[in-house]
């Protein structure tokens, strides 16, 4: 678990007990719930602090490593660590490979003491170089954009012209292209197609 870990007198013991109470009974003695922080490591992140616990779990599920909880001297004498087999991560701990997949649980309070709470669960492992072989996208968008309509206008010509030109672009890499390597101007059109003629189709209405 990834804990909000404000380091308080007040909030660590709550968010520590609750632990131990949900996740922390029955477990064996070799397998206890780790749990961390990573405001230990980055300090405290305001607004982005669940997020940055989010970022650290998801990363320590690819590379299969719970990282070591920094600046630590003892766990909080304000939390009955007896209670339940809950450990702080005060070392570098290799994550267990185990007959299902990986999960973790990220805690976050948000302003006015709103509790966020997000189990994430290790994603399907992908062969490599298969990653982007045979995936069909259901539709793509062509985006394009000028100083006025007229611009805009021209700016479809010229593209439709650069299509027709070569019967060999593949839809998505033009998609992609338009999208991030073109400035995005003031007057602005989309075209969404399944296929070629059909993208083709809507730059010429």
């Amino acid at each position: 678990v990834e804990a909000h870990g404000t380091g308080t007198a007040l909030g660590d013991p709550i968010e520590a007990q609750a632990l131990l109470a949900t996740y922390g009974q029955g477990r064996d003695g070799d397998r206890p719930l780790w749990l961390g922080s990573v405001k230990s490591n980055i300090g405290h992140t305001q607004a982005a602090a669940g997020v940055a616990g989010v970022i650290k779990m998801v990363m320590a599920m690819r590379h299969g490593v719970l990282p070591r909880t920094l600046h630590v001297d003892e766990p909080s004498p304000h939390v009955d660590w007896s209670a339940g087999a809950v450990e702080l991560l005060l070392g570098q701990v290799a994550w267990p490979d185990v007959d299902r997949p990986r999960r973790a649980g990220v805690s976050a309070f948000g302003v006015s003491g709103t509790n966020a709470h997000v189990v994430l669960e290790q994603a399907p492992e992908v062969a490599e170089g298969s990653r982007d072989e045979g995936v069909a996208l259901p539709a793509v968008p062509w985006v394009v954009s000028g100083v006025g309509e007229a611009a805009v206008r021209a700016q479809v010509a010229r593209l439709r012209e650069f299509v027709v030109g070569d019967p060999g672009l593949d839809p998505v890499d033009v998609g992609w292209s338009l999208a991030s390597a073109r400035a995005g101007l003031s007057h602005r059109a989309v075209v969404v197609g399944a296929d070629r003629d059909e993208l083709l189709g809507g730059l010429g209405s």
